[in-house]
């Protein structure tokens, strides 16, 4: 996300939903907020607070007030250090999963366990090469380590949104590909294509716009199939 950006972690979520019919996926998986891979796992945010932001309210837990806003960013750094080494498991050759020991990730960020172990006591974050190194270590930017959360959770949100997007835009191909053919294209109706064209050319509109047109075109194509099934039909014309 670029500087400046008005994260809107609700807004997000009903783009995602409305493209979610399209694609044929479940509301339910994509945006699971709990679990390996869900929205808390991918933003380092608690459950709750995921859960909150996405009905459009803050978080709870925050320390508020301009002075403790250096205090406030430290210990979110320092929450989804503990966070990251809690969720990203190492697998042990005896087949479990257990988390990364203070000295290996400690080794990845040029500094010492003992000083590790004293940052997650404290809350003080460290400075931002080890915090990259740190990150790093959990296949992370510095940005999961910083964002407020919000954007933590939109960053998320925007990626499974752009890839809902991606796969709208080549079903939509295919489809087209498909009603391009004689014999498809005689089977299926040319109204087929307009509806499929429609909505490709429309997939940069604002949903909330293009949604109504696409749902009406649809509904007269359906109609116009309709009639001319009724019309193929023996009496049909009676």
């Amino acid at each position: 996300m670029s500087e400046g950006f008005a994260a809107d972690p609700a807004g997000t979520v009903r783009r995602i939903t409305s493209l979610l019919e399209r694609v044929g996926l479940d509301p339910g998986d994509v945006l699971r907020v709990d679990g390996e891979g869900g929205l808390s796992y991918a933003s380092g945010l608690p459950e709750d607070d995921v859960r909150a932001l996405l009905r459009g309210e803050p978080p709870a837990g925050g320390l508020g007030g301009d002075a403790d806003q250096v205090e406030e960013r430290h210990r979110r750094a320092v929450d989804r250090i503990v966070f990251l080494r809690r969720t990203r498991l190492r697998t042990a050759p005896d087949g479990q999963r257990r988390a990364y020991s203070l000295a290996e990730i400690a080794t990845a960020a040029g500094t010492s366990a003992q000083w590790l172990d004293k940052m997650i006591k404290t809350g003080k974050a460290p400075n931002l090469d080890h915090a990259a190194g740190i990150a790093a270590f959990f296949g992370e930017s510095i940005e999961f380590l910083v964002a407020e959360p919000a954007v933590a959770l939109d960053r998320v949100l925007h990626r499974i949104y752009q890839d809902l997007l991606e796969r709208t835009v080549e079903r939509q191909d295919a489809d087209i590909e498909r009603l391009t053919r004689p014999a498809a294209a005689a089977a299926a109706g040319a109204d087929l294509g307009v509806v499929s064209y429609a909505a490709r050319a429309l997939v940069d509109v604002p949903d909330d716009t293009a949604q109504p047109i696409i749902a009406l075109i649809e509904s007269i194509a359906r109609r116009s199939r309709e009639e001319r099934a009724r019309e193929s039909r023996p009496g049909g014309h009676g």
